[in-house]
């Protein structure tokens, strides 16, 4: 699974790697946790923009009794997420990018959990393949959440964990974004595994166990 990650590129820099007209509003993170709000794009049928907006991450069925559900929606399965009730709408037509520059597993040795911090060799951010819902209350404003799709773990992660997020190619993001393009078979052929080679992983310290530490220390070599 994808329970925590980083984005602690700039907001600059993002919004020219993902093609936005306007700098989203963010400030780096180094611990992003479940029911966070998390940077992601998006593209609606409106608009062919792409558009940076912040999601509770956790995604929240449109027919959920209470916000609580996202709590156990932060990951789809790729292999499900075509079919399964609380991500087949979703599928067809709210999908999104959720920005990241690195994500965290757990490897357990002896006694205890070892975190590691993953990112791409080069360090550049890139984007987990998302989807996102509406969920509107009897009465309140409406709340707006997605979730990161997992697939199974590549050479590099499978000593980690047996899953691990989608990655996605930068050449697939306007497939992916576009509401209108609705061919599941040529989607669900996109949510593959990332090349190991192109990925390393490194040990870090336990700080990163607790959310409420959130500073550049998290992602930092454990020495």
């Amino acid at each position: 699974m994808c329970g925590r990650f980083s984005l602690g590129t700039p907001a600059v820099q993002l919004a020219e790697l993902f093609q936005l007209d306007e700098v989203p509003p963010w400030t780096p993170r180094y611990n992003i946790a479940p029911t966070q709000p998390v940077l992601t794009v998006v593209q609606t049928s409106d608009d062919s923009k792409r558009l940076a907006r912040l999601l509770r991450w956790g995604l929240i069925p449109m027919w959920a009794e209470g916000p609580n559900a996202g709590t156990r929606m932060i990951n789809a399965r790729a292999e499900t997420v075509a079919t399964r009730p609380a991500f087949r709408r979703a599928f067809r037509e709210r999908r999104c990018l959720v920005l990241a520059d690195g994500f965290y597993e757990w490897q357990r040795q002896n006694h205890h959990k070892q975190p590691f911090y993953i990112r791409l060799r080069d360090g550049r951010p890139f984007a987990f393949a998302g989807l996102w819902e509406r969920w509107v209350p009897p009465d309140g404003q409406p709340l707006d959440s997605c979730t990161i799709i997992t697939t199974v773990a590549n050479d590099l992660i499978k000593p980690l964990h047996v899953r691990m997020p989608v990655l996605l190619a930068p050449g697939d993001y306007d497939v992916w974004l576009d509401p209108s393009f609705r061919e599941a078979e040529h989607l669900q052929a996109l949510l593959h595994p990332y090349a190991a080679d192109e990925m390393m992983t490194y040990p870090v310290s336990t700080r990163v166990n607790n959310p409420a530490n959130d500073s550049p220390e998290c992602v930092e070599l454990l020495l």
